[in-house]
């Protein structure tokens, strides 16, 4: 008979897959299992997610957990995504849709809050938050008083990974990393709520706050529970688990993000209105960072190289890095800088394709320029701290022709293409570790890449 292993379980929600997992002491996956789940229209026609289907999936999903004869369950945690209400009754039904940040935010009610609560400048500099309409979940509190009597239910309003903890544990919370992140509900100044929020009677929907490592004690269970974590902030915390002197991961996807958990200095109008904004770390530590839409530049501008020049949409995946080209483009094509670094588009679509000798040498100039942006992004948060090393996880860290321009255009700092597997969800799991983990915390969660600048690139 084999031996029960002890485990935590992690339900890690995002957009389009919702994934449960057990980890064991050493962190390694020992089961997993992914769904995905058709959006519905709330009662605008707007797509939002099912909260019926994700709350039965939650619900069942720890009960078969539970089941499992080979594992015992230590410990559970949530991780979901970000800007996202559940809104439930005193007895934890839930009152309104889950309504998406991508939801349309009506005109004249933002008019209204700016005008009451002292101009745009002002709230985003004191929350850390860019104008950034239902993306700021404050703001959705702030209208749904208005269009649906929020404030008339008795009950509370839990972000996301605070209403899956609900679910199992019955017990209503608020944690810092979801109140934290561009919410426009902090005051990062006075690190409390911003005035607005008493004064519009929205603090009587939130629960009160619970600390990101610590956990909650059930009554005649054998686990015990986190309350869950913005999806953004856990995936950091390998990182800081990790490594201790001054880092910026940049995390890359659809949008490249740079985070430097050692850089509390407050945000400046200039660094608002060039995308910066702050996170919270799980324990309440200010994250400044900065936003560049370079994955959803390099999707677009591929597909432009591809029609040009007659290859499948992939084909940049067998382009490989070349000094060489990389010394031409230089010599002989215009690499003015920006005047102005703008996180949406780069420069490269001002270029002609038809200038370029070949495919390679075009999206070779496409990489250049996007990590030309992409420095101008990460020194808005750079700057002022000691940071000597640079993590590059996402999609770009496979990039080699962007991590060897990446090194170069850093060389006083050391740069690597790093992952975890999983990040999110280990994160959650590391957050509460002490509390059901007698082991240390492996050294080799996260898997790095050197890569070295100057004469010596990696090719």
């Amino acid at each position: 008979m084999s031996a029960v292993i002890p485990v935590i379980a992690v339900f890690d929600v995002g957009k389009t897959n919702k994934k449960v997992f057990l980890f064991n002491e050493g962190y390694r996956i020992v089961y997993e299992h992914t769904d995905k789940f058709p959006e519905i229209q709330d009662e605008d026609g707007d797509s939002c997610e099912d909260l019926a289907l994700l709350t039965q999936w939650c619900i069942n999903s720890f009960k078969q957990l539970t089941a499992l004869k080979n594992f015992s369950i230590r410990a559970v945690n949530f991780s979901a995504y970000g800007a996202s209400f559940v809104h439930i009754d005193e007895e934890g039904n839930p009152v309104l849709p889950l309504y998406s940040y991508l939801k349309p935010y009506p005109a004249e009610i933002k008019k209204t809050f700016f005008a009451d609560y002292g101009g745009e400048q002002t709230v985003s500099m004191v929350t850390a938050s860019p104008v950034l309409d239902n993306l700021n979940s404050g703001l959705q509190l702030y209208r749904l008083k208005s269009e649906k009597n929020l404030l008339a239910f008795k009950g509370y309003s839990l972000h996301l990974p605070q209403y899956l903890s609900y679910l199992i544990t019955r017990r209503v919370f608020s944690d810092i990393t979801s109140i934290g992140c561009h919410t426009m509900l902090w005051d990062f100044t006075k690190n409390r709520y911003h005035d607005w929020v008493a004064k519009e009677n929205i603090d009587t929907r939130l629960a009160p706050l619970f600390s990101g490592d610590e956990i909650i004690q059930l009554p005649g269970e054998s686990f015990v529970a986190g309350a869950g974590l913005h999806d953004s902030s856990a995936a950091l915390i390998p990182y800081l688990s990790g490594f201790h002197q001054p880092f910026i991961l940049i995390s890359t996807g659809t949008w490249c993000i740079s985070l430097n958990p050692f850089n509390e200095a407050p945000l400046t109008v200039q660094e608002l209105e060039q995308d910066c904004l702050c996170f919270m770390t799980f324990k309440g530590k200010p994250v400044k960072a900065s936003r560049l839409f370079a994955g959803h530049e390099h999707e677009a501008q591929v597909k432009l190289l591809a029609e040009h020049f007659g290859k499948e949409t992939n084909y940049f995946e067998k382009v490989y890095y070349s000094r060489e080209t990389r010394k031409h483009l230089q010599e002989n094509y215009n690499q003015d800088k920006q005047q102005l670094f703008s996180p949406g588009p780069s420069v490269f679509k001002h270029r002609e394709l038809k200038f370029f000798r070949n495919y390679e040498e075009a999206y070779h100039q496409l990489i250049m320029d996007i990590v030309g942006q992409q420095v101008s992004s990460t020194q808005l948060v750079m700057e002022g701290t000691a940071v000597k090393r640079l993590f590059v996880d996402g999609g770009f860290g496979k990039n080699v022709i962007y991590m060897n321009l990446l090194a170069l255009s850093f060389p006083d700092v050391e740069v690597y293409a790093a992952s975890v597997a999983q990040a999110t969800a280990i994160g959650a799991a590391l957050a509460i570790h002490r509390h059901w983990n007698s082991q240390d915390i492996p050294a080799d969660l996260i898997d790095l890449k050197y890569y070295a600048s100057g004469q010596s690139e990696t090719v």
